[in-house]
């Protein structure tokens, strides 16, 4: 029984929809579902804003385990070496070059020759191989490539020192026969191939990609790369379908996990489609429900606060984790502290800041009926700043109401309430976490009108944003 190792490209593919715009705590939560169907590779989105894409990739290396992490390694060093940056203590990490090789692709997307084209590629590929041993070689369009130049730009590849070579049928209107067929004079013309791992990209324009992958798997394929969103690329659980019906009989098996498939494919469309909405608050607002993570004991010292800390995103000064930890050993005292806990310690003492803005007050609106509207007043060096927005909601119609007089969007990390009283006057506690570039601001409040603690969270939020932005 062989088994066919399986690429998940879920994340890129979810990122390449048009109008769908993931959080970071989203891409996060897809890139721990897609870690439980255990595939043997999982790929990354290229780094785009260099700060906060690079701190994501290194969270889900070494957030994920039991499967290697690929991540594009661009066509420049320097490219090369921020993707390898990211990714080098990942538990398996490997770096792609993708290089189309179709000249249609050549000149739309690259504007180069041919000769020029191999000639970068080379140069990318040999620079890649001193910095991880796992090299990806993904020859992109190659079915539509002239077929001299695509030998010649595979044994460039091999020599190169690439350990795996992936064959990109982008256009997608291969049949099963002809991929077949296409593999195995590869193989014929290129005995170098024996020595690598060939992979192969099925994209599904005829809604043929299982039954192309399945005969590219017959010819020699042993990686096949998936998705579990997206129309254009093959499907991971049509895949999979076919190796559970007919694998046992062909000599085929693979190690992603179908248990939970259906499931997970559910949650990941959930988070990718219905949780957009019309907001860019739509993540924070509506939320999985999340695993609690590590709990601390009064047996913790200062040291396992601070790194449990800097887990969650928060980088404290001596004097902030001072503040902290004598807050933490007052809640330990009583019982073990979770994760949420500590970030809600760490809103209450640390990183208090002068305010920049204050609320003067606020009017909000909504029903059943109508779209929820809120008008804003703040306090900005003695002068009122006003904000008036709609929203899918009072709280999120707020939030972008702050945003308009802020002038700047930031990304909601997290949002959470809840009851800190009984009985009809219930005091209600919110609490904001906002993501600025690379770092995370928290804040919180409290009142009996859960609209205006939110209100107060977020301006707190906003506050330790705006006095570090000034430099103070």
């Amino acid at each position: 029984m062989e088994t066919i190792r399986i690429t998940d490209m879920t994340l890129p593919e979810c990122m390449s929809i048009p109008a769908v715009n993931l959080s970071f705590k989203e891409k996060l939560e897809i890139a721990k579902c897609l870690g439980r169907l255990s595939p043997d590779m999982l790929e990354l989105p290229a780094l785009e804003n260099k700060t906060a894409d690079a701190l994501l990739v290194r969270t889900i290396s070494t957030t994920v385990r039991g499967c290697g992490v690929s991540m594009p390694a661009g066509t420049t060093p320097g490219e090369a070496d921020e993707a390898w940056a990211a990714i080098a203590k990942a538990e398996r990490p490997r770096l792609r070059v993708e290089i189309p090789l179709s000249t249609v692709q050549m000149e739309y997307l690259l504007r180069k020759k041919p000769q020029i084209v191999l000639e970068m590629a080379e140069k990318q590929l040999t620079y890649c191989k001193t910095l991880c041993s796992d090299l990806d070689f993904c020859a992109g369009d190659a079915t539509r490539a002239d077929a001299p130049f695509l030998r010649e730009a595979i044994r460039m590849a091999i020599r190169c020192g690439a350990t795996t070579i992936t064959l990109c049928d982008s256009a997608g209107v291969m049949l099963p026969a002809e991929l077949a067929e296409f593999i195995t004079a590869l193989k014929t013309d290129i005995p170098e191939l024996a020595g690598v791992d060939i992979a192969v990209r099925c994209d599904n324009e005829l809604s043929m990609a299982a039954a192309c992958a399945m005969s590219a798997v017959a010819a020699g394929a042993r990686e096949v790369k998936a998705s579990l969103v997206g129309e254009k690329p093959l499907s991971l659980p049509a895949f999979a379908h076919v190796l559970a019906l007919r694998g046992d009989e062909l000599g085929y098996r693979s190690s992603v996990s179908t248990m939970e498939m259906q499931r997970l494919q559910k949650q990941v469309n959930w988070i990718v489609f219905s949780r957009q909405g019309n907001s860019p608050f739509g993540a924070g607002l509506h939320g999985l429900s999340e695993e609690e993570g590590l709990a601390l004991s009064i047996h913790d010292d200062k040291a396992a606060v601070a790194a449990v800390a800097a887990k969650l995103g928060y980088d404290l000064s001596g004097e902030d984790l001072d503040m902290v930890d004598e807050a933490f050993r007052a809640a330990a005292a009583k019982k073990e502290v979770s994760e949420r806990e500590l970030e809600a310690i760490i809103s209450s003492v640390a990183l208090q800041v002068p305010p920049t803005y204050t609320l003067q007050g606020f009017v909000v609106n909504s029903g059943s009926q109508m779209r929820a509207t809120a008008h804003i007043a703040l306090m900005k060096d003695g002068k009122e700043l006003r904000g008036l927005c709609a929203g899918d909601g009072p709280i999120d119609a707020a939030f972008l109401a702050i945003e308009q007089v802020a002038g700047t969007h930031y990304e909601l990390d997290d949002f959470q309430i809840q009851a800190v009283t009984e009985g009809r006057e219930a005091m209600g506690s919110a609490f904001v976490k906002l993501r600025s570039g690379s770092r995370l601001y928290s804040g919180s409040g409290i009142s009996t009108d859960i609209i205006e603690a939110a209100i107060h969270a977020y301006v707190s939020a906003l506050n330790k944003i705006a006095y570090e932005e000034a430099g103070q």
